[in-house]
């Protein structure tokens, strides 16, 4: 059988693989905290029909090129760009963004610590900031119940102000964690990732400072997802699975003229 039909499926399957990836950034692009991803593409094994270098006669000389023939591709890679999204200010005083480099740290369920971009916080029946989906915001910081302003700085500070008190009260302090490489968190939805193998341990530390970012109040970062190059590599995937669609057509036009021939 002729290869071009298996290297047409292989281009197939990956530009379907692409178009999936694209999809879920353009289904993300207004999911605060989101994280776009890229797939990379490797070409798969080669066929050696007579190999570069190859003696071609008894006299010693070589073939400069020899004959190789591809057998098409597959996804290499699916993986996060971690760049800053834009601010976009909400004044809600328990929106939170980073500007720079960390994440805030989620406690699980399981026990387990998430990590996000999402600063989209709440207070709890307990007074507890948590996450929109009640999970407790590490380390776990309780605004009294009668509060009057609830202020969070630059450094993370939980400042409260109390009923018939001129000074702001320190109720706790926002750690965020950074990773050497944030591209091998694992996503687990709810725009949570967990630590992996790949990303490495994560490094707790105190916004503002060195190698951490500063925390904005009243923010929330956007998704890094840009519509109008996600729309354009979604019109090239789309060329792409149509050309391979082609490759095979034509292959298979080709055997006809085989199988006709007398």
């Amino acid at each position: 059988m002729m290869r071009s039909l298996d290297i047409g499926a292989t281009g197939m399957l990956a530009q379907q693989l692409n178009v999936d990836v694209i999809s879920n950034n353009i289904a993300n692009s207004t999911t605060s905290g989101f994280k776009r991803q890229r797939a990379e593409f490797h070409d798969l094994i080669y066929q050696n029909k007579q190999r570069p270098g190859a003696t071609s006669s008894d006299a010693g000389t070589t073939v400069p090129t020899g004959m190789q023939f591809g057998l098409g591709v597959s996804i290499g890679s699916v993986y996060r760009l971690h760049e800053q999204g834009t601010i976009k200010m909400t004044e809600n005083p328990l929106d939170l963004a980073i500007t720079g480099e960390g994440y805030f740290q989620i406690d699980l369920p399981s026990g387990d610590t998430a990590y996000t971009r999402s600063g989209v916080f709440q207070l709890n029946e307990d007074g507890e900031i948590v996450t929109a989906q009640g999970y407790t915001v590490q380390p776990g910081i309780t605004v009294p119940d009668d509060a009057i302003d609830v202020v969070v700085n630059g450094s993370g500070e939980v400042l409260v102000k109390l009923p018939n008190t001129v000074a702001m009260q320190n109720v706790g302090q926002l750690e965020i964690s950074t990773f050497v490489n944030p591209a091998g968190l694992e996503g687990i939805g709810d725009t949570l990732f967990l630590e992996t193998e790949a990303s490495g341990a994560a490094t707790a530390g105190v916004p503002d400072t060195e190698n951490f970012g500063e925390i904005r109040q009243g923010a929330l970062e956007n998704s890094n997802v840009n519509i109008v190059e996600e729309i354009t590599n979604l019109i090239s995937a789309q060329r792409a699975y149509e050309m391979n669609s082609n490759v095979i057509t034509t292959s298979d036009e080709m055997l006809q003229t085989v199988t006709q021939l007398r």
